[in-house]
Formats: structure tokens, sequence, C-alpha cells
């Protein structure tokens, strides 16, 4: 009898239009407690705008959202604040405030939430740093900063309050590829060191292989294929081929 597991977030029947666009179209997605999920597919297959979803800064006209057995669907906002922190989100890009330093950056959503004891808040500032490999940061501008700084300094921005899972957002975008590494291994770290679920955005297949632990394709607003990193690589599916390969699945002789 197969293990069963523990499902953080369950998503059913999910539809998410905006004017003409149906761009959610019935998603069934599982994201199990623990795991590091890559979530892959085309430019405007709906990858963003499905992990907004679990945070509930965006409501389905159709479907259900629940997160730790809680429904969150039709939540009122001012109900949200406990969600949020079981799950915090990296946007892409980083989107730190150029006006704050790092550790006000870091210290933001702490601030939010209300915390107002102040060695409360660099304690746990320096601890995020920590995590994510900036000891000593704190008075940096995000200017000062570069690109693979300035991510991590985002990626300590959403474990500074400690949640279950972390939403990443094209997390290797603009960065080379040892600094990509450098993410990656962050990534994996949060998982295996603090039992952080990720679910990772990103069209980087060489982070996939490294850091999921499983993969789930979406086409179209829909979940097209879901399965193991080796499963997907070795994939005969023509759709699933074209994207491994970077192909747009034309011949050359035919154009």
């Amino acid at each position: 009898m197969a293990e069963e597991r523990d499902v953080f977030i369950e998503m059913r029947g999910v539809h998410q239009r905006f004017g003409r666009n149906h761009v959610l179209r019935g998603v069934d997605l599982d994201v199990y407690r623990g795991e590091t999920m890559a979530l892959l597919g085309g430019s405007g297959g709906g990858k963003s705008v499905l992990i907004k979803h679990m945070v509930g800064l965006l409501r389905p006209i159709k479907g259900t959202v629940k997160v730790d057995g809680e429904d969150i669907t039709n939540l009122p906002e001012r109900k949200l604040g406990p969600v949020r922190k079981k799950i915090s989100m990296m946007f892409q890009g980083g989107a730190l405030f150029d006006s704050l330093n790092v550790a006000q950056n870091v210290a933001f959503p702490l601030r939010e939430a209300g915390v107002k004891d102040e060695k409360e808040i660099i304690r746990r500032v320096e601890e995020a740093l920590e995590i994510v490999r900036l000891p000593g940061q704190l008075a940096k501008m995000p200017a000062d900063l570069s690109g693979g700084m300035r991510k991590r300094v985002a990626l300590a921005r959403a474990v500074v309050e400690k949640p279950c899972c972390v939403l990443y957002d094209e997390p290797h975008a603009g960065l080379d590829p040892v600094t990509g590494d450098t993410i990656d291994h962050l990534i994996k770290d949060l998982q295996v060191e603090h039992d952080i679920t990720n679910i990772v955005i990103t069209h980087e297949l060489r982070s996939v292989f490294r850091i999921a632990d499983r993969v789930v394709f979406m086409k179209e607003g829909r979940i097209y294929w879901d399965g193991s990193p080796e499963a997907f690589r070795t994939s005969e599916d023509p759709e699933i081929r074209n994207f491994v390969e970077g192909s747009s699945g034309t011949r050359w002789e035919d154009r």
C-alpha cells in the first residue's frame, strides 16, 4: 500500500479569467508538505497567476483553494494574515524597496505583522540573513548589491517570518550560472534544514534537475504533466520533449 502524503496546498477546479483571457481552466493540484516542486510551462501558461491563488493574492472565479486544510477561496482579506505567515512569496526580480536598506527590507514583513520589539526584529533579520549567507550586510542599500545579492535579500525577506512554504517566481532570472547555483543551494537548504516546502517557477532546467523532487508542467491554463524530474527528462511526450530540448517543434527543413 502506497504511503499517504501530507497535502499542504489543495487546488480543485480552479479557474481564472481576466477579460476575455481565460488564464486558468480548471486546475487540480496537490502540493505536498516538505517537497520542492518545479512549476514549468511556456510563457502565458498561467504559472504566476496560479501561485498567486495559493496565498490569496488572487481569488478564483470558480473552484477551491485550501491551505493546510483551511479553505481560503472566499476568506476575507483581514483573515488572510495567518495564511500569509504560512506561505511567503519571493517575487520575480526580488521587488526590494530601493529607499530601504537591507535590514529594513528584510524586516518589512515583521513590521507589517505588528512586531514592535526592535531587538527581536534585528535578531530575526540577522538570522534570516545568516540563512541566505549574507551576514553583516544590514546597512547596505539595494543599489549597492549585485543581482545575486538582491535575490538573496529577497529570499531573506521571504523566510524572516519562518513560513511553512515559499513560492518563487523565476528566482534565476537575470543571474549567471554560478549565482543561480547559489540560489539553488539555498532553496534546497531551506527544504532540508528548515523543512520548508518550495514551489519554484523557473525556465532553468539545470536547476530543476538539481533541486526538484517533482515537476508539474502547465499548458494553456491546465496541468498537462506531473511526475518526477527523471520521468520528465526522459519523457517521450512531444510537448515535454520540445520543452526539454528548447525546440519549437518545427523542423528547420519545414521553415
